[in-house]
């Protein structure tokens, strides 16, 4: 498939054909992390029109979306509660995660009755093409006030870029670990979602090394690298115009208790959701 194949060539012409593969043989250590370039809030906008990325710090996240400082924190439990998940075809245990919908549109934000996640093949090759009913996010998230407000805030960047109107945004909570030895945030590879806009946030990051953002342009050989270390760092991607994929994690001492990587993924897309029908 064509955005499959553009994601295998820019991910080979970033970082060579083992991370291709999704196996990375020298992982990132603690002394040697790459930061990532931060964008202030006053120029997230512009930032995402020329580049196609950007990078608020977590005080900058606080900031875009009018909230005091430490709201974010509210929502960090429900990550304690995750189920496995279940639809992993490399056979690995080593993610879990919920799942729910939401339409925005201005300062509306609209709950959709539980639905299935669904993608094309030609956007996920490992498991495109099949709804995967993940268990909904819960209350203990969705219900807190900064939750709207997230939603609200990058709904009007999404509309500042693209004009004002209705927003399709799917939640992700993940969570990897490390309990078999390694765990692949994006087994699928350096891929698109088949949106509009991405935005990954990094809830917590526990005794892992590994774990690194990388970035391509999806029309030419530029590649951007770095680790979120800092919880609520938030990445947002203009998904027509890169791929993106996060390197395994592995425990950061061996024999430690198994660690972990959290993240909240939103996506952004016009006119619907992606539905089977729709293919």
């Amino acid at each position: 498939m064509k955005h499959t194949r553009e994601a295998k060539a820019a991910s080979q012409r970033a970082c060579g054909p083992a991370a291709s593969h999704g196996i990375i043989a020298a992982m990132s250590t603690l002394s040697t992390l790459l930061k990532p370039d931060l964008t202030a809030p006053s120029e997230l906008v512009q930032t995402l029109r020329d580049q196609g990325r950007a990078v608020l710090s977590a005080a900058g996240l606080i900031e875009l979306i009018q909230a005091r400082a430490g709201a974010l924190d509210a929502l960090r439990s429900g990550w304690n509660a995750l189920p496995p998940d279940a639809y992993l075809r490399d056979g690995g245990r080593y993610r879990r995660r919920r799942h729910a919908s939401f339409i925005v549109e201005a300062e509306r934000v609209t709950p959709v009755s539980h639905r299935a996640h669904w993608q094309p093949l030609e956007y996920n090759a490992l498991h495109g093409g099949l709804e995967r009913w993940f268990e909904p996010m819960l209350p203990a998230v969705t219900a807190q006030p900064v939750w709207a407000q997230l939603l609200r805030a990058l709904s009007g960047v999404c509309s500042a870029l693209k004009g004002a109107q209705p927003w399709y945004v799917e939640a992700h909570q993940f969570r990897i670990d490390t309990t078999d030895g390694i765990g692949r945030p994006t087994p699928e590879g350096a891929h698109r979602d088949g949106v509009d806009f991405v935005a990954v946030l990094l809830v917590e990051r526990s005794g892992i090394k590994g774990g690194e953002t990388r970035v391509f342009d999806a029309e030419g050989p530029a590649g951007h690298r770095f680790t979120m270390i800092e919880p609520w760092t938030t990445l947002l991607l203009d998904d027509a115009r890169v791929v993106h994929e996060s390197t395994p994690i592995q425990p950061l001492e061996p024999g430690t208790v198994a660690g972990h990587r959290d993240t909240l993924v939103l996506t952004f897309r016009r006119g619907g959701f992606q539905e089977p029908l729709a293919a």
